[in-house]
């Protein structure tokens, strides 16, 4: 079966805004400073953009605090066609550690990080419909680690319910990932080395520290 080529869908709503003059409203969902960068630099081009800080999953409480205040400073410092604004969501831990009760053993990348994907995206489709903005994604698919097919599938799914467009994305084509990890060094941008859950730090140790 042929993987659906979400690059090009996304650049297939871009034209077909720009030709009509059109800059359509977006509510981004960011996990952190460093991938929002590259995603922020391309749609900022061709839409208005609010930011949603949304991410009770991650480890400790400073942790997301130091993520929270580097991802306000990117948007602050970083030049845009169209300057973005920002909304940080509620840390509700109980809601994430509710949502992973009985998935803490799972290995990363499986139906533990599929249920955090639609925890984020449906805040994010939530906020989307109160601000009545035209579209809503998130900056997840630009990282090489995160199912993509998974993430539009769930954001598709909740377009629907939410009534809101979902905007299609492959954020890593095009060398997104690698322009991303560029803008971050130009920034001096502070990077985690583990996704940001508990469970992710607990196995990223346990990957440095095989024998404990």
């Amino acid at each position: 079966m042929n993987r659906r080529n979400y690059q090009k869908e996304l650049e297939e709503i871009i034209a077909d805004h720009q030709s009509r003059g059109e800059v359509p409203s977006l509510l981004l969902h960011s996990c952190c400073a460093p991938c929002s960068s590259y995603v922020l630099a391309y749609l900022s081009e061709y839409f208005r953009i609010t930011v949603l800080y949304y991410n009770p999953n991650i480890y400790p409480p400073e942790e997301y605090r130091h993520r929270a205040r580097e991802q306000q400073r990117f948007l602050q410092e970083f030049p845009m066609r169209y300057k973005a604004a920002f909304i940080e969501g509620p840390y509700d831990t109980g809601r994430f550690y509710e949502m992973a009760k009985g998935m803490e053993n799972l290995p990363e990348g499986g139906p533990r990080c599929s249920a955090c994907y639609e925890l984020r995206l449906r805040e994010a489709a939530g906020c989307a419909k109160r601000a009545r903005t035209d579209y809503f994604t998130t900056t997840l698919s630009i990282s090489p680690l995160k199912d993509v097919q998974k993430l539009n599938e769930i954001g598709a799914r909740l377009a629907k319910e939410y009534g809101v467009a979902y905007l299609y994305s492959d954020f890593k084509k095009k060398n997104g990932y690698l322009r991303s990890t560029q803008i971050a060094k130009e920034y001096g941008m502070y990077r985690q080395d583990y996704c940001g859950c508990i469970f992710s730090l607990q196995e990223r140790k346990k990957k440095l520290n095989p024998i404990e």
